[in-house]
């Protein structure tokens, strides 16, 4: 898999998530950045865990990799993809700053 397909616009997450798709959503930020904002349904695997908690991301179905602005859920997904296998990831780009930008201007920015 290329690395353009590795990843996922905010834009097509949107679309897909509102289709009712069946995504499994990890946010690997720190817990105070997921408490003042994440995606709805996301489950919070702070990246510093990701080695003791792997089990938790799902080896069938979509995985979309979530954080600040895509570069910590770039590096899970390196992490998962090699140590692990997994092949159904995918990085959400630009994180939940273009995920605010692009989608939701409600959405908090920091």
């Amino acid at each position: 898999m290329d690395a353009m397909r590795m990843e996922i616009s905010p834009q097509e997450l949107q679309q897909r998530l509102q289709a009712g798709e069946d995504l499994q959503l990890v946010d690997v930020r720190e817990p105070r950045e997921f408490d003042y904002c994440h995606l709805p349904g996301s489950v919070l695997i702070p990246l510093g865990e990701l080695a003791r908690r792997a089990e938790e991301i799902r080896e069938q179905g979509p995985v979309v990799l979530i954080c600040h602005h895509g570069v910590r859920s770039g590096q899970a997904l390196a992490y998962l993809r090699h140590r692990h296998g997994l092949d159904n990831l995918l990085n959400l780009r630009g994180g939940v700053h273009a995920w605010a930008l692009q989608v939701d201007a409600d959405f908090p920015v920091y």
